[in-house]
């Protein structure tokens, strides 16, 4: 029975790779449907500059180790060249349907009406049921045509941060059409190829918008081509803490990454006596944050360039707002290549850009937008039916991966951590093991009793903006420990009590225990 069943996997970035990995282990025959014609989501389209935010110790499958040859924070063509080694590897790019855009999933069996009206999860708790299937709609993106694929369950693994992009939104009159000049997103800039990126700012008095990682590589990219002749003009709502490449990653991980550090913290679903033990300890939790602040702030002279955050470093890496500093970053603004503009508001005009509260308009030629991304509408425009539509959205998943009422369909990669391949691999064993009825899951109310749980836990813990509903950075540990005992694995992967304690867990720490 096992073998018969199909299961339809939607996007062959890295966490469709680990899910077609993991359902084939299990003896299940994956279709993986990638609307590119390569593997590697969204290391496929970078900019020149773009390496990985994370040490590579973090970023790497538990079973297939990074070569040595590779640096602490390999680039683009180097993580892109680790995903296709590894799908080499484990033989997955025969299951891969190139060229193949999904345009829609619907359910075929029960009603929307049934559905809602289950106990449990696709009515019995397991991950088939007799009377359901999915149909994906697919179209060859080379000669249109369009089949219709039907499978047991899908997993969805489209991506959160790529096709569709977030537009700040303007007053009438006042957005992109006023303006002269051109209006991109960070998206289109990322498609180009790196000598037409190059060519297109040479010699443009440019602004980008945002203060996260693209934003902060494409403004170096411009620095490096313009010079102080044309400065590269930063344009950024609230500053964020950055971690300095030259900072020391284990030093990091020793800080926030191991169980300690997690027992300083309150955790959705904790008892009491760790409940007591978070807030007795909540003073070492704020004397870490100050040092990390100290270290940080001193190393780049945040204070010289006003950049210090309002919010503690704590909040920071709490809701999955940090990124890597570039090297030499502040040595440009020092410069005068970058130049740092705060406007929590701005629209356009004819010259270019109107910061709130000033006169004088910014002159631009270009605006590149490295705004972000709106994961949930691409999640939700997958799904044909409105009903399912308006269940998926970011924050309603039972252990990020399954939401109680959408049967027979898991996402993977939707949730942020210290690194997203790092808890995606988890998820998708975790899915494998359902999938092979290792366990069942709980009621339809108990999962969504869960959720809630950890929902009140994201929002208690949101400072303004600076928040992302699903981060799981300082609470990985947690998080797994979760996962191993619905698949009855041992949670503590360290040898000695002290090592358990003390030791920052990462993905070598998952590896099969024999």
């Amino acid at each position: 029975m096992q073998m018969e069943k199909k299961v339809g996997i939607i996007g062959a970035g890295m966490c469709g790779l680990l899910a077609c990995k993991y359902t084939l282990s299990k003896g299940y025959t994956p279709f993986v449907f990638e609307s590119r014609g390569s593997i590697g989501g969204v290391w496929t389209q970078t900019f020149k500059t773009t390496k990985l935010q994370t040490s590579r110790s973090l970023y790497q499958f538990s079973d297939f180790p990074w070569p040595s040859s590779v640096p602490e924070f390999p680039d683009h063509s180097q993580v892109l060249d680790y995903l296709i080694s590894y799908a080499t590897h484990f033989n997955l790019l025969p299951h891969i349907n190139f060229n193949s855009k999904v345009l829609g999933i619907s359910y075929e069996g029960p009603s929307d009406e049934e559905v809602q009206a289950w106990d449990l999860w696709s009515g019995t708790g397991e991950p088939f049921n007799s009377k359901g299937k999915w149909n994906i709609t697919v179209q060859d993106t080379n000669s249109l045509s369009i089949e219709v694929y039907q499978v047991d369950f899908v997993i969805l693994c489209v991506g959160r941060y790529s096709d569709v992009p977030k537009i700040p939104e303007y007053p009438a009159g006042k957005g992109p059409e006023a303006f002269r000049g051109k209006v991109i997103h960070s998206m289109e800039y990322a498609a180009m190829d790196f000598d037409t990126a190059a060519e297109f700012i040479k010699g443009k008095k440019i602004t980008v918008v945002g203060f996260q990682k693209s934003a902060l590589d494409i403004a170096m990219e411009c620095s490096a081509e313009n010079g102080a002749l044309n400065p590269c003009r930063l344009l950024y709502r609230t500053e964020h803490w950055s971690i300095p490449k030259s900072y020391p990653w284990w030093a990091l991980a020793y800080l926030y990454f191991n169980r300690f550090a997690e027992l300083l913290l309150h955790k959705p679903g904790e008892g009491l006596f760790l409940r007591l033990l978070a807030t007795i300890l909540s003073p070492l939790k704020w004397v870490i944050s100050k040092f990390v602040e100290t270290y940080i702030t001193h190393k780049l002279s945040l204070a010289k360039f006003g950049m210090v955050p309002e919010q503690s470093f704590h909040k920071g890496i709490s809701s999955c707002m940090l990124s890597s500093m570039p090297e030499e970053f502040y040595d440009r603004v020092e410069k005068g290549s970058i130049i740092l503009k705060k406007s929590p508001k701005f629209s356009f005009c004819k010259e270019g850009i109107v910061v709130e509260g000033e006169a004088t308009p910014l002159e631009t030629d270009l605006v590149i937008l490295a705004t972000g991304f709106k994961g949930d509408d691409k999640l939700k425009d997958i799904f044909v039916s409105t009903t399912l539509r308006n269940h998926i959205i970011i924050g309603s998943l039972f252990r990020q991966c399954i939401h109680p009422r959408v049967p027979q369909l898991a996402v993977i990669g939707f949730s942020d951590s210290i690194s997203n391949l790092y808890t995606s691999e988890m998820k998708s064993r975790w899915l494998a093991e359902f999938l092979d009825s290792t366990f069942k899951l709980p009621s339809i109310k108990e999962m969504e009793k869960d959720v809630e749980r950890w929902d009140k836990y994201y929002l208690k813990r949101k400072s303004g903006n600076d928040y992302r509903r699903s981060c799981i950075s300082t609470l990985h540990i947690w998080f797994n420990d979760q996962l191993c005992k619905d698949m009855g694995w041992n949670p503590k992967r360290k040898k000695g009590f002290f090592s358990e304690l003390f030791e920052p867990y990462g993905p070598l720490d998952y590896r099969p225990i024999s």
